[in-house]
């Protein structure tokens, strides 16, 4: 079973870059996005770095040039090129690099029948998963950047099905909170432990574009009261009108230049935006706590989320996960008691725990079966060029 997981992962990321040029897989938008190209090539030094040169003896690094370019931030594994230069990595090629995945995957397979490796393979497993869903919204990111508007795939979206206007309500109480220790959980989800919950609902949907132009209509942008102080600086430093990629009646996709549709969910906002809107909506933002003591009991597997190569794009439903990431108002800080990993792994999210916030559920690019309630998506509050999206909160008296 892991040995499928293991190649079927590794087979998707292919099947997602098959569309690219290696010019398209090469360009690097801005320094939060990686090049396709990078993202399957670090990826692959993942494996090769804490899989292969450490646990098979013998195993010769396929280029010892290579981690200098392809490492990412892990300090214990030495230099590496700067973030914001892995778009001029013209070589090595989009064909040498499929190449060295190649030689990987086949070297991957004297390791993943050994039982004290399982842990390990299960985040390198987990780690690609992220990096597919970051690709796709590096690579929107990037063609989007082009005044020709060019799609990824072919075709228009489906239309959403307008969803009811429904709330969720919790009576609040002692929650558990944090990944119970069964099967793959990252460290950032534990230790578990208990936190008190005042009554609350959680809205049975997301916001809407339809809802979102009713914001701009109504002078969401230009009204300084509805935001927090920062956010209210960027909107006015940046310009910012609208939620990345709109304009006028259309928005950018994977698969061009698009009409929007009014009942799909809205995405690509950022948390200052979020908070902007719930306070026009007479409501507010989730906590990450009480978000995920209602999505304790959804089907985490649920909602559109990613099964395949092709068009990814939020198209509603009544599920907690899948559309959009989704704001919550808590701060990217550690759980009572958390301790990093031990080596070079224990930097996967820990030292990132400072001036972030928490997002919970998944979106239409995430690998269905990735995430679970306890999983604690993170991003700067300005970033919105995943698809994060917004579910609303309000208090029960």
């Amino acid at each position: 079973m892991l040995a499928e997981r293991f190649h079927a992962t590794r087979a998707l990321s292919e099947a997602l870059v098959a569309p690219l040029s290696d010019a398209d897989a090469t360009v690097q938008s801005m320094e939060d996005a990686s090049p396709a190209k990078w993202h399957l090539a670090h990826t692959t030094w993942f494996w090769e770095t804490f899989l292969l040169r450490d646990h098979l003896p013998g195993y010769r690094l396929h280029d010892e040039r290579w981690p200098f370019l392809f490492n990412s931030y892990y300090e214990a594994e030495g230099a590496r090129i700067a973030r914001f230069s892995r778009g001029l990595l013209s070589r090595p090629s989009l064909a040498e690099v499929l190449g060295w995945r190649a030689h990987v995957t086949e070297a991957m397979a004297a390791l993943l029948d050994r039982e004290e490796l399982q842990p390990l393979i299960e985040l390198g497993i987990a780690h690609e998963q992220q990096h597919q869903e970051l690709l796709l919204t590096d690579i929107k990111h990037a063609l989007f950047q082009n005044p020709l508007g060019p799609a990824m795939w072919d075709g228009s979206p489906d239309g959403a099905a307008a969803q009811p206007d429904e709330w969720i309500e919790h009576p609040g109480g002692i929650a558990l909170i944090g990944h119970d220790g069964a099967g793959f959980g990252f460290d950032n989800e534990g230790p578990q432990h208990r936190v008190l919950l005042e009554p609350y609902a959680l809205s049975g949907r997301l916001v809407t574009n339809r809802e979102w132009s009713q914001f701009i209509a109504d002078g969401g942008y230009a009204n300084p009261a509805l935001w927090l102080s920062d956010g209210w600086a960027w909107v006015q430093r940046e310009g910012i009108g609208a939620p990345l990629y709109w304009h006028e009646d259309e928005h950018f996709t994977l698969q061009g230049w698009q009409l929007r549709d009014p009942d799909a969910p809205v995405t690509h906002i950022s948390y200052y935006e979020a908070d902007a809107f719930a306070s026009w909506a007479g409501c507010r933002l989730p906590t990450e706590f009480e978000w995920e003591a209602i999505g304790q009991s959804a089907d985490p597997a649920a909602g559109n989320q990613l099964d395949q190569a092709g068009p990814v794009q939020p198209s509603g439903s009544d599920s907690l996960f899948g559309d959009g990431w989704q704001w919550t108002r808590s701060a990217y800080l550690p759980y009572p008691r958390f301790k990093p990993a031990a080596g070079a792994v224990g930097e996967y999210n820990g030292k990132f725990m400072n001036g972030q916030f928490v997002l919970k559920g998944a979106s239409c690019a995430t690998v269905r079966g990735h995430s679970r309630a306890s999983y604690r998506n993170f991003f700067y509050p300005h970033q919105r060029w995943q698809f994060t999206g917004l579910r609303l909160a309000r208090d029960i008296p």
